[in-house]
């Protein structure tokens, strides 16, 4: 933020669960942002929201009815403050099929790249899962994940199946997703506002013909997929040869083009996605999860990251506001309904304090020396007065 929004602080209200907040809300962060007009407030959960603040911004991580409708009260009394994020737009990435769908919506032309989902399928109930034809179309192995992605340990128990008998195991609703080999590479894309990172992390190992014919076990959890080897290979010997760190990262004028259409299509400020390349293909991506306000502290330097972010929100509020104003100046009334003839005068006589700071009297008070005897003048005096309070606090 520039300096001079130091003198206009910007209130900023978090409300995170206990282990987020101690991840997120650092002392690095809360004073770089406090030295940029930004303070971090925590929302105190055992109070109505809509008592507390006042707060130019809401920034949350918290689910539930309650919760959702503390958000309507507070948006109802505090209709210009900015929440991050809408929990309709965030729910949205609870489950897991309506959240890549926006993936398979996007659309980027000229590109060399191409980028969707992997061929997935979702089961509800055990009948369908046994039922054959329901899944024959994806090719084994195939990842399980479960439908509901809301953080939960249950939703990040996920499974590698490398046959059909494997399958009675698995417990519905759950997703169905063919595995694509991908080097064993993950590359997190965060997002925060228009600002993109791309990092790279070891994923699963590719999983060679051999060993989708020949593994003992139908069925892996994830915990146990690092564990997955032949007698030539073990995983450290795997990553070892993989050079993780001379993994060529995805274009990143393709990323910003895929964070700008889901940050759209999603109304979402935070939240990152993985992509994987595929290795049949050198220049096919796919795009397996999305999460909504994820590890950001993570990130190298993400204090400056989040400030700026937060100051990007700032400068936005303040630019709407001075739209509202203009477009009411070219519609000839201001915020109280005052005519614009009105509000020039008053610009005119009101710059500066009177002699021993009264008020200057008005050219229509000089003019009518008579008491206000009906509601067009004091509608009038009002103007006058808001006008006034404007021009001395610098609005």
């Amino acid at each position: 933020c520039e300096s001079s929004m130091a003198e206009r602080r910007f209130g900023v209200g978090y409300a995170l669960a206990p282990k987020k907040q101690q991840s997120f809300i650092q002392d690095s962060l809360v004073s770089l942002a406090k030295s940029h007009g930004v303070d971090l407030v925590r929302i105190d959960e055992d109070r109505p929201l809509a008592d507390q603040g006042p707060f130019d911004c809401v920034l949350h991580k918290l689910y539930g009815v309650d919760w959702r409708q503390q958000l309507e009260d507070f948006r109802a009394v505090n209709p210009n403050a900015v929440i991050i994020d809408s929990p309709e737009a965030i729910e949205r990435l609870h489950n897991r099929i309506s959240m890549l769908q926006v993936v398979s919506e996007l659309k980027i032309e000229d590109r060399s790249e191409t980028f969707g989902i992997p061929k997935q399928i979702v089961i509800y109930d055990k009948e369908t899962l046994l039922d054959r034809p329901a899944w024959e179309g994806l090719k084994f192995p195939i990842i399980a994940k479960p439908l509901v992605a809301d953080g939960s340990a249950k939703s990040h128990k996920m499974a590698l199946v490398f046959n059909h008998d494997s399958l009675n195991s698995l417990k519905p609703p759950i997703v169905l997703q063919e595995f694509v080999n991908h080097g064993g590479v993950i590359f997190k894309v965060y997002v925060v506002g228009e600002y993109v990172k791309c990092v790279k992390r070891k994923s699963l190992p590719d999983v060679s013909e051999e060993e989708k014919v020949g593994s003992l076990e139908g069925l892996l959890s994830f915990s146990q997929v690092s564990n997955l080897a032949t007698n030539e290979r073990t995983d450290d010997k795997y990553y070892k040869k993989m050079h993780l760190d001379e993994t060529e990262m995805p274009p990143q004028s393709l990323l910003i083009e895929i964070a700008k259409g889901l940050r759209r299509a999603m109304k979402l400020h935070l939240f990152n996605f993985d992509v994987i390349r595929d290795a049949r293909f050198g220049n096919r991506y796919l795009i397996i999860d999305i999460n909504y306000f994820p590890g950001y502290a993570k990130m190298p330097g993400y204090e400056k990251i989040m400030t700026d972010f937060f100051c990007d929100i700032m400068h936005k509020k303040e630019r709407d506001a001075e739209k509202v104003l203009e477009e009411n100046d070219d519609n000839g009334v201001d915020g109280l309904g005052c005519e614009k003839g009105v509000r020039k005068l008053v610009s005119n006589s009101c710059g500066s304090d009177g002699e021993d700071g009264v008020l200057p009297v008005s050219p229509i008070g000089r003019e009518e020396e008579k008491p206000i005897q009906d509601l067009a003048a004091m509608r009038q005096v009002l103007c006058f007065l808001y006008e006034y309070i404007s021009l001395i606090v610098g609005k």
